[in-house]
């Protein structure tokens, strides 16, 4: 296997993005372009896209705007521009992913997005479904219409009185500042993301998790959530395409379970014929860095032969 980083230009017009490869030694059989969730950055990824490489996948993502390794100053942590940053952000994904068919046009090409980056798939396949071979939406989420309205409406108000790139302690608590209620005795303020205490250990240490979002960023986020619900958006998404949707059953992001299932009903409902879900025990809100992680690569595994 070889490991390479590279950069590409941001539709920002300004910013270049990192990005990194992970190239089978042997044949290449598909293509899976990771996208990393909120507060995080693609090298996370680095142990699962070992193992898909290891079973003929080459396996490709990058730092988003405002994350990892693309960030261009420490004050754009968790800042993915204006006028449209959700835009840059969804067009960065489609960089990655046109440049990486040219590389592999005639292989099946996969896309698996992680929490925020979940969000970030749902919605680009409202416009771009058709060249994929199928979706894995992990860590997945549902939001209400009126409450992500006044979401939206509370960003917009900050935004006037305290600019873009405020960094609000209420939007935070808002958004993840209940996600461990249900562990008893947490160690930590992340304790919801893992049962494995050395992956939440790394992840409080790491500068790279550790920065709060802005508003511009909060603003985007929610407006790419409510997009990628819209009924208007998923009447777009091809109606064979196979979607996953993998989450663990004590993830608060997914409500437990129950904002993954709205989201798979939801599907059902607009008539997407291969749709499946599945909740795995015990597990947090990161499946792929889990106690019994391996459960979940051997299942996206052998999901995606069954649809090359």
């Amino acid at each position: 296997m070889k490991k390479r980083n590279f950069t590409f230009r941001s539709s920002d017009g300004k910013t270049r993005i990192h990005a990194i490869e992970w190239v089978p030694d042997g044949e290449v059989r598909g293509v899976l372009q990771l996208v990393h969730g909120m507060v995080e950055f693609i090298g996370r990824y680095d142990r699962f896209a070992r193992y898909m490489c290891a079973h003929g996948f080459y396996v490709v993502g990058h730092d988003h705007l405002g994350h990892g390794a693309s960030v261009t100053s420490p004050d754009r942590h968790g800042y993915f521009g204006e006028p449209d940053g959700n835009r840059y952000v969804i067009m960065d994904i489609r960089a990655l992913h046109r440049h990486t068919m040219k590389r592999y046009p005639e292989l099946p090409y996969f896309m698996l997005g992680h929490s925020m980056g979940a969000f970030l798939v749902s919605q680009y396949i409202t416009r771009f479904g058709e060249d994929l071979s199928g979706v894995i939406l992990m860590g997945t989420a549902w939001m209400p219409a009126p409450a992500l309205q006044a979401a939206l409406g509370l960003c917009r108000v900050m935004a006037r009185t305290r600019g873009q790139m405020y960094r609000s302690r209420f939007l935070f608590d808002l958004v993840s500042g209940s996600n461990n209620r249900r562990i008893e005795n947490p160690r930590t303020r992340y304790d919801w993301l893992s049962r494995d205490t050395a992956v939440v250990d790394a992840f409080c240490v790491h500068p790279w998790n550790n920065f709060r979002f802005t508003v511009n960023a909060y603003y985007h986020m929610f407006r790419g959530l409510e997009a990628s619900q819209k009924s208007s958006g998923i009447r777009r998404i091809p109606f064979d395409l196979p979607i996953f949707l993998a989450s663990g059953s004590e993830d608060p992001v997914g409500g437990y379970g129950r904002g993954v299932m709205q989201v798979y009903q939801n599907y059902l409902s607009h008539g997407l014929t291969e749709v499946v879900m599945k909740l795995y025990a015990g597990d947090r809100h990161e499946i792929l860095n889990e106690t019994d992680h391996f459960v979940a690569d051997r299942d996206i595994y052998h999901w995606m032969k069954a649809h090359m």
